[in-house]
């Protein structure tokens, strides 16, 4: 990647990379816990260099829920893609063990925002929120369009079975994060798909 320039002068640093150095900081630490300090050292850069490349501390969270999203989270379009509401389980159920036991990181990062925000600047914690917001719709038209199809073998809500779905998929994050190991996770899924009211 070529150096960018501030000023005149080239950045002795790779943005990219100092923003996924940022992003496991995030993940692994969450907004608040992660200090500047933290984010420098990662990133192999200065707070003027961090300050002159993504902005403040705010600023640099967000490009790096939008790194998370485009790398880690692009298993959820592949799975609203899926032909059938099993499908869109499944996909999502496996994608998220891969995203959650990463070699680097473990848990999901939008489930560590949604919690360790809470106490942040409003506009964190709306921006977070709006994300997960965007996802929960995507997830009910997706369920609304299967029941449309009679894609369920049993009256099914759409916003109830999405809740569920996502409360199996929070909770699977939550239990990487405290050690749960992909064999472990598995398991889950396919209880949650040995249940799942289909046709």
């Amino acid at each position: 990647m070529e150096k960018t320039s501030t000023r005149g002068r080239p950045r002795e640093f790779d943005t990219e990379q100092a923003l996924a150095a940022a992003l496991r900081v995030f993940w692994t630490k969450g907004y608040e816990g992660a200090s500047l300090t933290d984010l420098t050292d990662a990133m192999g850069i200065t707070r003027p260099s961090l300050y002159a490349a993504f902005g403040n501390k705010e600023a640099l969270f967000r490009k790096a829920l939008d790194l998370y999203g485009e790398e880690k989270l692009a298993y959820v379009g592949r799975a609203l893609a899926a032909e059938t509401a099993r499908g869109v389980a499944s996909n999502l159920l496996y994608g998220a063990i891969d995203t959650v036991t990463g070699d680097e990181c473990r848990g999901c990062m939008g489930v560590m925002a949604s919690v360790s925000c809470q106490s942040a600047e409003e506009s964190i914690r709306e921006d977070v929120s709006n994300r997960t917001e965007s996802s929960r719709k995507a997830l009910v038209a997706r369920m609304e369009q299967a029941i449309a199809d009679g894609d369920f073998a049993a009256p099914v809500e759409a916003e109830t079975i999405t809740r569920y779905l996502l409360a199996v998929l929070q909770g699977m994050a939550v239990q990487a994060g405290a050690g749960a190991n992909r064999e472990q996770l598995q398991q889950v899924a396919e209880a949650t798909l040995a249940i799942w009211p289909s046709r």
